[in-house]
């Protein structure tokens, strides 16, 4: 394995519109190894930089992760060592190693070309790296497609992760290159020295290093600065350029069309840049570059592709209000960053909004002081230590009786007073049909997992009319599956029943001997007065009567039973219900 070149950063690296979508994935790899692209592929002509991008990976990856195990290498000295290994029969030892490498960086790879023993090789590497979450950058003189005898299943690897090519630098960026490598050696240029030198017709950026190591060569023999006009002189030999056609020369042949693809790229690799920056995956404008877009065609591509940026920045800032440790925002938020992935932000939006919407309450005004059983029966001193110590002794508590007797009031009560004992806790009170219908909605809408995350969360959770369960099995699954997820928390569950979990036939067993598994309590049927309302009372007035009685008593009309607990629960006013009875 080779050692990395100091020299060779990105802070000595110059980034032009040649070479900044490189250079922003080079750095997205540095800095999230096997996250970001894997792998990298970096092509260009000989001297324009992969060599230097290459190292910079290593160098950032190596500052940020020191723990990372990195490894930069060129394709032959990389069989050689494969090679040298299988020669000492130790071609698993070295796989082995390749397999603990979390960085490998590998130069010169278009000598793959032809060699298959090579290519399996890297086939391997390139295995064991993803499987392990490593990362794999790649650099050759010329992109995937242009390699002869290569192996499809590589080929569709290599352009599985990002390809991304380094072109001629322009006239602009030459300069720049000029003056950064003359400040890095310490030399002051004379005016118009850098521009001069950059319209030198060089053949690539490694050329344009030499020219400049000649002439601060004269400047330090002959101590004394060139001057601008010794350019032509010094460099007779090399052919100059008009700048600006040179430029054109450089991309097309015409241009109109040069003018037109400078412009969209230029356009295309500011967003790309401007979008990685703020941690969003950006493979539709990246794939765009590959492609002959117009400006406008380019204009409207960025347009949309901010549109969903922004309907994702509005779908986080939702979700972290609605539950700010969600784990979806946890590690920023793969799903949130990917712009591409908008209908399924939405629908990850509409699962957070289900399972964080408010539980059904028990119904309000329900104490214990408002039950009509003596407050020494067992019962009632049962529900006491169920408030008292919660998940105790009796979980799940089971209350069963015939109608009138009181279990609705006994179960809304324990919910009530749970909540006044235990503020902030959350409380569960629903009925069996309520609990049947709200599985069949959540199967309509795909829902079901934030559903159950969402009665997860109570800490005492309350199901009256068990038996609206009996002939559903979906419902009973799913409370099955409820049922031991809030065992497993440590939450108080509460149920309800005409009969007893064993009297209820058409109930899975395993179900039927989990709500048994606490403590099971029957309550008898409250007596029964005959009230008769005075002829000179209206029906309002006799409800207004009634409403101020403590017991359950049940009033009789005719032969007709109405039990006030239930009339109380399902009519938001009892008055309209007794009127609509009596008339």
């Amino acid at each position: 394995m080779l050692e990395l070149d100091s020299r060779f950063t990105f802070d000595s690296f110059v980034v032009g519109p040649a070479n900044r979508l490189a250079t922003a994935a080079a750095r997205r790899v540095a800095e999230r190894p096997g996250d970001a692209y894997t792998p990298l592929f970096v092509y260009s002509g000989s001297g324009l930089g992969k060599t230097h991008l290459l190292t910079a990976i290593g160098h950032h990856a190596q500052r940020l992760h020191p723990d990372l195990s990195i490894v930069y290498d060129t394709l032959e000295h990389f069989m050689e060592e494969a090679l040298a290994a299988i020669e000492r029969g130790q071609r698993d030892e070295f796989r082995n190693r390749i397999r603990d490498i979390g960085l490998l960086l590998l130069d010169d790879v278009q000598f793959l070309a032809g060699r298959r023993s090579a290519q399996d090789e890297i086939m391997r590497a390139l295995d064991a790296l993803s499987s392990r979450g490593g990362q794999l950058v790649l650099a050759s003189d010329r992109p995937p497609a242009e390699m002869n005898d290569l192996d499809d299943r590589l080929m569709s690897r290599f352009s599985g992760g990002l390809v991304a090519d380094i072109g001629s630098p322009d006239y602009e960026m030459r300069v720049a290159i000029v003056k950064r490598k003359a400040d890095e050696r310490g030399h002051s240029l004379a005016s118009g020295v850098a521009e001069a030198l950059a319209r030198v017709q060089f053949g690539n950026v490694r050329e344009l290093q030499g020219g400049l190591n000649r002439l601060l060569a004269v400047q330090e023999l002959d101590n004394r600065s060139v001057t601008a006009d010794e350019i032509g002189n010094m460099f007779g030999e090399i052919r100059r350029r008009d700048d600006f056609g040179s430029f054109l020369n450089e991309i097309s042949d015409t241009v109109e069309t040069v003018v037109a693809s400078v412009e969209q790229e230029r356009k295309l690799a500011e967003a790309i840049m401007q979008f990685e920056a703020d941690g969003y995956a950006t493979r539709r404008l990246e794939a765009a570059l590959q492609s002959n877009l117009t400006e406008a065609e380019a204009d409207q591509l960025i347009q949309r592709f901010d549109n969903d940026v922004r309907r994702l920045q509005e779908i986080e800032r939702e979700i972290g209000q609605l539950e700010p440790h969600a784990p979806e925002l946890r590690g920023g938020g793969e799903l949130l960053r990917n712009a591409d992935r908008v209908p399924d932000a939405e629908a990850l939006l509409l699962d957070i909004r289900e399972r964080n919407r408010q539980l059904p309450a028990p119904p309000p005004n329900r104490s214990f002081d408002s039950l009509v059983l003596p407050a020494d029966s067992f019962a009632v001193k049962a529900a006491r230590k169920i408030v008292e110590h919660p998940a105790q002794e009796y979980n799940p508590f089971f209350v069963h009786g015939p109608e009138g007797a009181g279990k609705t009031r006994m179960l809304a009560a324990i919910g009530n007073e749970y909540k006044l004992r235990n503020s902030g806790a959350l409380v569960a009170f629903l009925h069996g049909k309520q609990f049947v219908q709200d599985v069949i909605d959540a199967l309509e809408k795909h829902t079901l997992d934030s559903w159950r995350r969402r009665y997860r969360k109570a800490r005492l959770f309350i199901l009256d009319d068990v038996e609206a369960l009996l002939g559903t099995e979906r419902a009973q699954e799913e409370l099955f599956h409820l049922f031991e997820d809030l065992k497993r928390a440590g939450a108080q569950m509460a149920f309800g029943s005409a009969q007893p979990p064993s009297a209820m036939t058409g109930f899975e067993e395993r179900l039927s001997s989990r709500l048994e598994s606490g403590l099971v309590v029957a309550l008898e049927p409250a007596p029964v007065a005959a009230v008769q309302p005075s002829e000179n009372k209206t029906p309002a007035a006799w409800v207004a009567t009634m409403a101020q009685q403590d017991d359950d008593r049940v009033p009789v009309f005719d032969d007709f039973f109405l039990s006030r607990e239930k009339v109380i629960w399902n009519w938001p006013y009892l008055e309209d219900c007794i009127f609509e009875e009596l008339t």
